[in-house]
């Protein structure tokens, strides 16, 4: 097997383990019910808010120090952090508690950009779609597992919801393990770069990458100058952050909207939809990973586009309907359309960079994103200064947001193909 493979499939292994937590989609029943006496409404406004801020000022941090430190500490961390997290909604019982393991959970969630560009540093520039295809799937598998064991846990009455937490704990314990035998990555992008034409030692060797902030500093800047001055680069990273925005803000309070519709305000089967919800974004991010979307760019935006706005419709129908089912097909099929369309923007934003920059594009993207989806919570979901809407009225806002996005790209790519249409027709007839 060659050794980029080890590698991917190595991380990937970190990564399943990473996103497969049974808890995951019962964690508002839980909240809400037996943990601590919580309402839905302080778990929606007191809790998840708080989480959101929490990885908007961390992911700041991890994404300084992640190419500092060269990557594996941050994932090893990360796994900590879980580990943490896990053991403070097990055993800890009370509001402010909750709102303190929000704090290891921004860092749990914000570490993801040290998993997705560790094998950046590992493999060369040809295998990038492939890893991003293999990176993605490994934690869509991971979430599938876990939806389904959960399903299968809950639906036998072998386990409540506040014992699923047990076991995502002990994945999390496990995948410390594997994230500590991770190859160890001896250069970084900035701070530890490989010169141009590195100079071998006597031995043989070639020597070992020094830490240089200015060289850091400079290479920083000419990778931000390039990639953003990269007319594909920008519009797709425009798109991929807008994208990223909604779809975080979506997945963060779908299970409120559930609850919501749900009879007698209970959703059992949470898990059977995450895992079919997965499953199928799994798939589609493998066969986004397998296109070669960069010959088709503009094909491939407004196929992009198209899906928001039908992402758009299934969120506006969704936050009307009164039929649990109704609601969990509709986030079945929000998922495996997003996944499949944010890997093959990646994967065109990562075919269009200079050498060694994507890690900084998918961490600057990823903060964007971050950034309008916390703008949009402070508006969406907090009382003051916000507008407090209530979880239907949020995901009208969310089924227009995507329709808008949509719309506006979908416009944009119909614009510039008749201008260019416009143009090969002048010029040949100025040839002719």
């Amino acid at each position: 097997m060659e050794y980029w493979l080890k590698v991917s499939l190595l991380l990937c292994t970190f990564g399943f383990l990473r996103e497969m937590r049974p808890s995951e989609p019962y964690v508002t029943e839980y909240l809400a019910g037996d943990y601590g006496n919580l309402t839905s409404e302080q778990v929606y406004q007191n809790v998840y808010p708080f989480g959101t801020y929490s990885v908007l000022a961390q992911l700041v941090i991890v994404f300084l120090i992640t190419d500092l430190v060269r990557y594996r500490p941050v994932i090893v961390l990360s796994a900590v952090a879980g580990i943490v997290l896990f053991a403070l909604q097990i055993w800890c019982d009370t509001l402010r508690m909750l709102q303190v393991a929000q704090l290891f959970y921004g860092f749990f969630t914000a570490a993801e950009v040290a998993y997705y560009t560790y094998i950046y540093a590992k493999v060369d520039k040809e295998r990038y779609q492939i890893v991003t295809g293999h990176t993605r799937a490994a934690i869509l598998s991971g979430k599938f597992l876990g939806g389904l064991v959960a399903q299968i846990l809950v639906s036998t009455d072998s386990m409540d919801y506040g014992e699923l937490y047990y076991i995502s704990l002990t994945t999390q314990i496990i995948s410390l393990g594997v994230s500590l035998v991770l190859p160890s990555v001896p250069r970084s992008l900035y701070f530890y770069a490989n010169d141009a034409s590195p100079s071998p030692t006597p031995g043989g060797e070639e020597k070992v990458p020094q830490f240089s902030l200015k060289k850091a500093c400079r290479l920083l800047w000419y990778h931000l100058v390039s990639s953003y001055s990269n007319r594909i680069v920008l519009q797709w990273s425009v798109w991929w952050a807008l994208a990223t925005c909604g779809q975080i803000q979506v997945i963060s309070y779908i299970q409120f909207l559930w609850k919501e519709v749900a009879p007698e305000h209970q959703s059992v089967y949470n898990g059977g939809v995450e895992a079919l919800a997965t499953l199928l974004g799994a798939v589609g991010a493998i066969v986004a990973g397998m296109l070669n979307s960069n010959k088709r760019r503009s094909s491939y935006m407004l196929c992009n586009s198209i899906c928001a706005a039908v992402l758009g419709g299934l969120l506006l129908y969704a936050s009307q309907t009164t039929v649990l089912w109704v609601a969990y097909v509709n986030y079945v099929l929000f998922c495996a359309i997003f996944f499949f369309i944010i890997t093959v923007a990646g994967a065109i934003v990562a075919e269009n960079l200079v050498e060694d920059s994507f890690g900084l594009v998918f961490g600057i993207n990823t903060l964007v994103g971050l950034m309008l989806q916390t703008i949009l919570t402070i508006v969406v979901v907090e009382p003051d200064p916000g507008f407090g809407l209530g979880l239907r009225d949020q995901y009208l806002v969310n089924g227009g947001y995507f329709l808008c996005l949509g719309g506006i790209f979908g416009l944009w790519i119909l614009i510039a193909k008749l201008c260019a249409k416009s143009r090969n027709s002048k010029q040949l007839r100025i040839t002719t």
